[in-house]
C-alpha cells in the first residue's frame, strides 16, 4: 500500500505560490501543485479562470459563514469534496510500482 502513496510524483506534493486577486484584494496563496491541478481542473470545468473560481467562492463562504480562518486549508477540502464526488479510477496516476 505505502508504495502506491510513497511513489508518487514528487511534483505532486511540492508547493508553488500564486499571486491571485480575491475580490479585488491582491493576495498570496501556497498549495501543493495535485491542489493547484485540482483547483484548475474545477474552474476550467465552470468555465471560469482559477482566480475568479476563488473570487466566488470566497464570497460565498463569507456570505453562508464569515471570513474563512484558512483559506488555504478550505481550498484543499474543496480539492478533497470534488475528487470524492468524481472518483474516477483512470484520473489517478501512480508513479510505477
Amino acid at each position: 500500500m505505502c508504495q502506491v502513496y510513497a511513489g508518487q510524483d514528487r511534483d505532486r506534493y511540492r508547493s508553488t505560490t500564486r499571486r491571485v486577486r480575491i475580490n479585488g484584494q491582491s493576495t498570496s496563496i501556497r498549495l501543493e501543485n495535485a491542489f493547484w491541478d485540482t483547483l484548475d481542473e474545477i474552474a476550467d470545468g465552470e468555465g471560469i479562470t482559477t482566480p475568479i473560481f476563488l473570487s466566488k467562492l470566497h464570497a460565498e463562504v463569507l456570505e453562508k459563514q464569515g471570513e474563512p480562518e484558512n483559506f488555504s486549508s478550505l481550498l484543499r477540502t474543496t480539492c478533497l469534496i470534488y475528487a470524492s464526488r468524481s472518483a474516477i479510477p483512470d484520473r489517478i496516476v501512480f508513479a510505477a510500482e
